[in-house]
């Protein structure tokens, strides 16, 4: 990785109390003391030195306040999953425009959007793609996803605010399932991801493939390995254990053709050959 900028500066994590949240900060403590945690309900087990500031990311006071005096922001807020509009709409579009905004008027220098391969889910198993192709968001969910990427784009043009957006697989100690063996996230390489982006200095807006050394990957990310990753998982080392999960979940006659998966198939009218590019 290129020379870091120094690792004391403040740094505020939003979703802190999440699933990806709480299975990261104890790798982001190690090399980012000091963190400044944010979330609408306490994390759980706060380690010292961190600091904890409730906001809910639809109310931009609370989201200034969370982010005042900060150098940089891992953006990783939000609602998660699929959801209904309102909720999707609150927490992941009004509340990732309130947080680029805060961001902007506060003065920080760089922002991580975690992204999420929903984003492009329309996209079939088939083809492999790169981070520049067209949005096929899956989801209200992935729709979300897309506007945020828009956002980060639209304040590294105007307002000259290095953005990384992060299209996140599914991050955990192993993956869950065939599918997944194609979009695993290490944890640790997660960090890696988030690093570059904190700290590399020809960043100015990026997407990069949130994805660790698969062999079944379905994802071009050779701009992240240019830019310093070195994935160390591999998800073929725990093959075995998808396929039988695989097995007890059995078919989804759409979600098996497309990269979303059960996101592609929930709510589902269309037939599949007019569905994807």
């Amino acid at each position: 990785m290129a020379a870091a900028e120094k690792p004391s500066r403040r740094i505020v994590l939003t979703g802190a109390a999440g699933g990806i949240g709480t299975m990261i900060r104890p790798l982001l403590a190690k090399i980012y003391p000091g963190l400044i945690l944010s979330d609408k309900v306490e994390p759980a087990n706060l380690r010292p030195g961190e600091t904890f500031v409730a906001a809910d990311l639809a109310r931009p006071d609370e989201v200034a306040a969370a982010v005042e005096g900060a150098d940089s922001v891992i953006h990783l807020g939000g609602y998660s999953v699929e959801g209904p509009w309102d909720t999707i709409l609150q927490a992941n579009i009004i509340g990732c425009y309130n947080l680029f905004e805060a961001a902007r008027q506060a003065g920080v220098k760089r922002v991580i959007f975690a992204s999420s391969n929903h984003a492009v889910g329309f996209y079939p198993r088939k083809r492999r793609i790169g981070t520049d192709v067209t949005v096929r968001p899956d989801s209200r969910y992935g729709v979300s996803k897309a506007f945020g990427e828009s956002v980060g784009a639209l304040y590294a043009d105007k307002h000259g605010m290095i953005v990384t957006c992060l299209r996140i697989g599914n991050v955990g100690p192993r993956p869950l399932d065939v599918r997944r063996l194609a979009i695993w996230l290490l944890p640790d390489d997660l960090v890696q991801l988030i690093r570059i982006g904190l700290e590399h200095p020809d960043i100015r807006f990026e997407i990069l493939y949130g994805v660790s050394d698969n062999a079944s990957s379905w994802w071009d990310n050779s701009r992240a390995r240019r830019l310093g990753y070195q994935p160390t998982g591999k998800s073929e080392d725990h093959r075995s254990h998808a396929e039988a999960e695989q097995a007890r979940i059995g078919p989804d006659p759409v979600g098996d053709v497309f990269q979303g998966g059960s996101f592609c198939s929930l709510e589902f009218t269309n037939e599949i050959e007019r569905a994807g590019p």
